[in-house]
């Protein structure tokens, strides 16, 4: 009798902490696959890619079909949309973090690619 109490309470337990473990991972914003970021948008060198760089320092190369990103080069923009290989780029992202904790890598920013869905023009120009 004891022994089926003390694998139902531990059979509880790992369900718990990985429930737990899957709320954390579900709750952080690196590892979300849809995200909105707001920055200063440019142009590279590649005829059809963006560079967004937010306030935090944080760069994305970012690309888009359904919005036509160069009318707002030089503009302030919010955009939403898909980050790409979004499981790698959270585990990334989490490696980055990790390092910065322990004195390495401390001016590390988070750095991602994304195909954009939607834009807003918050000003017509940059704040940086």
């Amino acid at each position: 009798m004891n022994f089926k109490i003390a694998t139902i309470v531990c059979g509880l337990l790992v369900f718990c902490v990985g429930l737990v473990a899957a709320q954390d991972n579900a709750t952080k914003t690196t590892h979300k696959k849809v995200r909105a970021l707001s920055g200063c948008l440019q142009k590279t060198d590649d005829a059809n890619e963006y560079k967004l760089t937010t306030a935090k320092g944080s760069t994305w190369e970012i690309k888009s079909d359904a919005v036509n990103l160069g009318e707002h080069v030089g503009h302030d923009v919010k955009v939403t949309g898909v980050v790409s290989n979004a499981t790698m780029h959270g585990a990334k992202e989490d490696v980055k973090a990790e390092a910065k904790e322990h004195g390495v890598a401390k001016n590390s920013t988070e750095h991602g690619h994304m195909t954009v869905t939607g834009l807003k023009m918050v000003s017509k120009s940059c704040s940086q």
